[in-house]
């Protein structure tokens, strides 16, 4: 079976497509609601709300509705690190302790690791998440919260927790999706001396002017419903509820309240609320170049393989930037993406990617996980973009 794909996307043939893989994935009760925008060269040649916010209530879904980020965070913090490096006040290089002395997380052997602000970008940094671990994993053991449940602890405890087990490798030697950015956000809250909201608020939202974009929902009325589409029909989720990630694992675990708690700790990888709207404007200024956050040589870095050869679990033929994933190899990774393109996504039903060969953003955010993170909508709505065609 071959691939064929057009080399330049066709912005006026590209709407009726994708809203044929819409309306599919919502009459089939994959997802509850959604919210997609595509811009091509700047230009915004899609944006559409479709299905639900609130099933029980039968509210629409609205094109400025509110989400909860989940790790769609991660490039959003990651891009108020790389602002605090373009200002000379925080180096890649850093080691982790100099900005947190209380975060000397150990190696197996018992010595204590030399963690970097880089590893902590690239996700080589030894750590784990507690929903990829077992039941009884040590993340569990110890208490530690991946920023999507109901905790009550602060973000100093959960660094404590953190710290206290063993990392899994030597940093820098393996690759593995993690509770990293949850530590860089606190390396910017020491750096920035504000809490993490604040500091992302003026490196980051506020320059662009990202309103929607915060860790409490700025408008409840326009905060969409979370459902889980792991039954027949997708099921309302509840605070304290637990979703599989995959067999043998201890799955998420969420708290959609989270998103109106006031005393949550600020997650710098899942902990953020915002719109697909203003999503789009942060990926269209890294797309463009960084400014005004970020020189373009920086912007050069973030979107660079920073891992070599290391494999990435779940992501063939995919490398690793600063804090996105970018494609090295389309057919590895089955895919109608340009080489390069970076791509990421969120627990709770969300997909973006940017391919800047086409001049290319996409935002994709729904209501329902984990069908629009990961499910076949992502790739069909990827198809659809690129109108590629199995033959």
């Amino acid at each position: 079976m071959s691939m064929l794909y057009s080399n330049k996307i066709n912005p006026d043939c590209l709407p009726g497509r994708i809203d044929q893989v819409i309306d599919r994935t919502l009459a089939d009760k994959r997802l509850v609601g959604a919210v997609i925008k595509v811009a091509i060269d700047g230009v915004m040649v899609y944006s559409r709300a479709a299905g639900l916010a609130d099933r029980e209530m039968n509210r629409t879904m609205r094109e400025d509705a509110l989400f909860r980020l989940a790790s769609v965070t991660k490039p959003i913090v990651s891009t108020a690190a790389l602002v605090l490096v373009a200002q000379g006040r925080l180096q890649l290089d850093d080691r982790v302790d100099r900005w947190l002395p209380e975060f000397r997380p150990r190696l197996q052997n018992g010595e204590f690791a030399t963690l970097t602000i880089r590893h902590l970008m690239t996700h080589t940094a030894g750590l784990t998440y507690r929903f990829f671990q077992e039941e009884n994993g040590s993340y569990q053991q110890v208490g530690v919260s991946d920023g999507m449940d109901q905790s009550s602890i602060t973000l100093e405890e959960n660094l404590r927790r953190i710290a206290s087990v063993p990392l899994l490798y030597t940093p820098g030697t393996e690759w593995k999706y993690s509770i990293a950015t949850d530590v860089l956000g606190a390396v910017i809250a020491k750096v920035t001396e504000t809490p993490l909201s604040e500091a992302i608020h003026s490196l980051v939202t506020k320059p662009l002017g990202m309103s929607d974009t915060g860790f409490i929902a700025i408008d409840p009325e326009r905060l969409a419903n979370a459902y889980a589409n792991d039954a027949a029909e997708p099921r309302l989720i509840q605070d304290h509820d637990s979703l599989a990630f995959m067999e043998g694992t201890a799955g998420f675990r969420l708290a959609p309240g989270r998103a109106l708690d006031t005393t949550a700790y600020h997650s710098g990888g899942a902990g953020m609320v915002g719109s697909a709207g203003d999503f789009l404007q942060l990926l269209e200024t890294l797309r463009k170049g960084g400014a005004p956050l970020l020189p373009e040589s920086m912007v050069r870095e973030m979107t660079s393989n920073q891992i070599g050869d290391l494999p990435m679990a779940f992501w063939p033929g995919r490398g690793f930037g600063l804090g996105i994933t970018l494609l090295k190899d389309p057919v590895a990774a089955d895919t109608p993406e340009s080489p390069g393109t970076w791509r990421m996504g969120g627990t709770y039903g969300h997909s973006w990617f940017v391919d800047p060969m086409q001049r290319l953003s996409v935002v994709a955010f729904t209501n329902t996980a984990l069908e629009g993170m990961s499910g076949q909508f992502t790739v069909d709505l990827c198809e659809a973009v690129y109108d590629r065609v199995k033959k």
